[in-house]
């Protein structure tokens, strides 16, 4: 839909608060037990990276979590995430699919991939300079923790980052180790890890490879993936460090069991959808990278930090695309070939001194990242025959780079106060050359650029050595990827030009508390108005194109701790209330051919509105995950854990949804130190109620297939062992 034809008809300026009642509920909550707590008494320290110097996580004026990777069968990220507030993570269980991510509601319109959250391996972007990321090749066997930034400083990390989720690969370990894992449960699943960590003078080392295979449960969801990951520390002097990063992930076949209807959802869940098995729709991907991370200290206050790194990545999709609709001259085809390098810099400068006597830091840095593209379409029918790759029938190159500057600074000026501030300017450079020009089919090159600066600023009041408030205010911005750029709404050739960026401005009040005895709770109401968002204008034939919608809101709450109970028992609890809406309405397609009104035609063909107040698709209003574990490192342990999800709207105009569901799970598992090693075991019940529900959206979905269920009660099981060497 042409940018002239969206309405603007709310007030040019929208009242920007936080609910008063939320926040006097905040205060009201966190006082009191400020009061009752004994100051002076140790408590665990959480040290994280995300604001680029370490720092104690009760000490940044920002929602930021650090958690440890989830035992068990998990290849995913999903197991980490879910006990994080105000992250969505969904497994899709498909492996042609990447898992959905969500932060605070950024990210969640993405049918494919993740978008809107920016994603790190080892400081290593996984989302590309359009903001398209994945995480299938996070290894988790080979992790030592996962970091989440939420809110406005967030933007310090360019384009799309809604969020900020970075996972670290552990150390080498001072004694050499090896070891050797296995597990298997329901639907065919098999899972094997081999592994070697290790010292060897002035180096440490961790090797990792992962084998995964599932039979899948559902029908057609059959899938392989490997993941092999290495990372060598290099200790060259007492000032100079250098850390060389590998990693290589391959699902040679994963097989795609398509979206359901709703009347197919609420008959088998287990079924795939019949145009799966006869397009026999599935997915192939192979990723290799590099990277390379070197370090020196300057002095006794100052840090240089290089990082470059460059990598690989192959795909071939087979798509369930109608052979009648492949019949217009246009269109691109059911298969996607696309061969992707890509490669970066990161320079950063970091400088620890004394401003006016109180402790200051500065960090200052250049980032370039750069992204090229072979991108081919193939009919996915020869004669009769389904599901095979045909004629070529999009043959183009696409280019993306992202060049940006970065400057923070944290200061402690006063002994009870703190402030944080910092600034980033990105510019976005899209460029596509079109190599398959026919006669019915014209040239659709074309080339935009994006740029936008990002500040951002908070600060903390140290009410008390245990309760923290803070207050942050930023702005963040959010380009297109080239797949909502590749296609005009009109039906015309060439790129979708007049596609602008969101621009989003956000605000967060929040309160930390640690209390002796390893209990710890954080509070967080945020709030965040985007202009120009990014939505679907048209979904059909497998073809979606995209505009711009004037005003959208998400505002919220965020609620979680976790405590020590008597007799070795830990809770965990977290809560995301979030209200996320459409504040201005605007037009969008509902069938094909669609036109914009006319004289002639003044209500346009098949057009409809979508309202102001209507809900974003894909977002929950509430979700809730509570668990419950007693024991400790060693012998013995055991967990009890329930989620809750509120229906989630997977249309823009709202008109069905996924229903709420509660999930009930149960996991056990026995850790016993020998002579030569560990032993590790591990049982895991899931979904114990056997609940019929739906896992994850397919947001917009062109022909209604929004839902993909998530399974049944199912049982893994594992056991592992590590040898000293």
């Amino acid at each position: 839909m042409p940018k002239s034809l969206r309405p603007r008809t709310l007030r040019a300026v929208e009242r920007r608060r936080i609910p008063t009642l939320l926040s006097l509920s905040a205060v009201g909550l966190l006082l009191p037990l400020c009061a009752a707590a004994a100051e002076g008494n140790e408590v665990e320290t959480v040290t994280v990276t995300a604001t680029r110097i370490a720092q104690d996580s009760f000490e940044i004026p920002a929602s930021i979590d650090s958690t440890t990777i989830a035992e068990g069968m998990s290849v995913n990220l999903n197991d980490t995430l879910t006990p994080v507030a105000g992250v969505l993570a969904r497994d899709r269980h498909n492996f042609a699919q990447d898992m959905q991510i969500s932060v605070r509601g950024f990210g969640a319109r993405s049918a494919f991939g993740i978008r809107g959250v920016r994603l790190l391996l080892d400081g290593v972007p996984a989302t590309q300079p359009d903001g398209q990321g994945q995480v299938s090749h996070f290894n988790l066997d080979s992790a030592a923790r996962v970091e989440v930034l939420r809110g406005p400083f967030s933007s310090l990390y360019g384009n799309s980052s809604g969020g900020v989720i970075q996972m670290f690969t552990a150390d080498g370990t001072p004694e050499p180790q090896l070891s050797l894992s296995a597990g298997g449960g329901s639907y065919e699943s098999w899972r094997t890890a081999l592994g070697a960590r290790g010292s060897y003078g002035i180096s440490d080392y961790n090797l990792g490879f992962t084998h995964y295979a599932t039979g899948g449960f559902r029908d057609h969801s059959r899938a392989r993936r490997e993941s092999g990951n290495a990372k060598l520390n290099i200790k060259l002097d007492e000032h100079q460090r250098l850390s060389l990063l590998a990693n290589n992930m391959s699902t040679p076949h994963a097989q795609d069991a398509l979206g359901l209807t709703r009347a197919q959802f609420q008959a088998d869940p287990s079924q795939a959808t019949s145009v799966a098995t006869q397009f026999n729709t599935r997915k192939s991907a192979d990723q290799t990278q590099l990277g390379a991370v070197y370090e020196r200290d300057i002095g006794s206050s100052q840090n240089l930090r290089l990082l470059g790194y460059y990598g690989h990545r192959a795909i071939v999709q087979y798509l369930a695309i109608p052979v009648a609709t492949q019949g217009n001259p246009l269109h691109a085809g059911g298969v996607v070939d696309l061969d992707t390098d890509y490669g970066g810099v990161d320079a950063r400068w970091s400088w620890r001194t004394q401003l006016a006597g109180q402790p200051f830091s500065l960090v200052a840095g250049l980032n370039w990242d750069d992204l090229g593209q072979h991108r081919r379409g193939y009919e996915n029918f020869v004669g009769t025959t389904l599901g095979v790759k045909g004629r070529l029938r999009r043959n183009e190159l696409d280019k993306v780079y992202s060049l940006d500057e970065y400057l923070q600074a944290s200061w402690q000026f006063a002994s009870d106060w703190s402030a944080m501030a910092g600034a980033r300017y990105s510019r976005i450079k899209f460029n596509s050359q079109d190599h398959y020009v026919t006669g019915s089919n014209p040239d659709d090159s074309g080339n935009r650029h994006y740029s936008a600066a990002t500040p951002v600023a908070g600060l903390m009041w140290r009410y008390s050595e245990t309760l923290h408030f803070y207050g942050s205010y930023g702005r963040g911005f959010e380009t297109p990827t080239f797949a909502e750029l590749a296609y005009r709404p009109d039906g015309q050739a060439g790129l979708n030009l007049g596609l602008d960026s969101a621009r989003s401005n956000n605000g967060e009040l929040g309160a930390k508390l640690r209390l002796p005895g390893k209990t710890q709770a954080q509070l967080a109401l945020f709030q965040a108005i985007t202009r120009d968002e990014i939505v679907t204008v048209t979904n059909a034939g497998g073809r979606a194109t995209y505009g711009n919608a004037d005003r959208t809101r998400r505002q919220g709450l965020e609620a979680a701790t976790q405590t020590a109970l008597p007799a070795d028992l830990t809770l965990n609890l977290a809560y995301t209330w979030l209200d996320a809406t459409v504040r201005a309405p605007y037009t969008t397609c509902v069938a094909t051919p669609c036109t914009a009104p006319t004289p002639g035609n003044p209500s346009g063909t098949n057009l409809a509105q979508v309202a102001s107040g209507s809900r974003i698709a894909g977002v929950p209003r509430s979700q809730l995950y509570g668990a419950l574990r007693w024991g400790g490192e060693l012998g013995w342990h055991a967990e009890v854990s329930g989620s809750y999800l509120s229906e989630v709207p997977v249309n823009d105009r709202n008109t069905e949804s996924a229903p709420s569901y509660w999930l009930l799970g149960l996991n056990g598992a026995y850790v016993r130190e020998l002579p030569q090693g560990r032993l590790r075991a591990f049982l895991s019940l899931d979904n114990l109620l056997d609940k019929d529900y739906v896992g994850s959206v397919i947001v917009n979905d062109g022909n209604s297939r929004f839902y993909e269920p998530g399974p049944g009660f199912n049982v893994n099981a594992g056991l592992g062992f590590d040898w000293k060497v």
